[in-house]
């Protein structure tokens, strides 16, 4: 396995992590200040929005770096 390989691996399974942090809320990290600033400028559900189109990008870079 080469470096963007691995690189692209992380990424998928970073995404996947933002996706469960964003349907399931833990406590610990929503109330982060990085993301109570998402949520007060773009509002709680802009906020889901925003963290599924970061994760849904992150994974497609994953995928495209894994079949490159």
């Amino acid at each position: 396995m080469d470096g963007l390989a691995l690189l692209g691996l992380i990424l998928i399974v970073y995404a996947a992590a933002v996706i469960f942090i964003t349907v399931k809320k833990p406590e610990q990290v929503w109330n982060m200040a990085k993301i109570k600033m998402f949520r007060k400028l773009l509002g709680e559900k802009g906020t889901e929005i925003f963290f599924y189109l970061f994760a849904l990008a992150a994974a497609g870079f994953g995928i495209w770096l894994l079949v490159k």
